[in-house]
């Protein structure tokens, strides 16, 4: 059985539930940014957002908050697995930075050619 508010899962397709949403945007001169924050539901890996009614115009130097609904798209357990595995893998490549040690680095390494000579 279906809560209220929850689609039904289809044999390919996602499950999908609809929630009350807040959208928090800013664009000023410090910031530039959009929140979507589905309320009463957790989001797991692999899940999607789709907010209706968001707004596509907001002026220069205003932070706004709004009401809407969104759609969450529940992600099944091979998707969900899958995200999870490429998130670590994505994590340990900031691993490999490439450190050297000090004794095979010199400042005139980082300079421009026609300065180091």
């Amino acid at each position: 059985m279906s809560k209220a508010g929850e689609g039904a899962r289809g044999w390919f397709g996602p499950r999908s539930i609809e929630v009350p949403c807040t959208i928090e945007i800013e664009q000023s001169f410090d910031s530039f940014h959009a929140h979507a924050i589905p309320e009463g539901v957790v989001l797991r890996p692999g899940d999607r957002v789709i907010v209706h009614n968001a707004p596509d115009h907001v002026e220069f130097g205003t932070v706004t908050s709004y009401q809407t609904r969104a759609t969450v798209l529940r992600a099944g357990p091979l998707t969900r697995f899958w995200t999870e595995f490429s998130a670590i893998a994505e994590l340990t490549e900031l691993y490999h930075c490439g450190f050297e040690p000090k004794d095979h680095v010199t400042f005139q390494d980082h300079l421009p050619q026609e300065q180091a000579a």
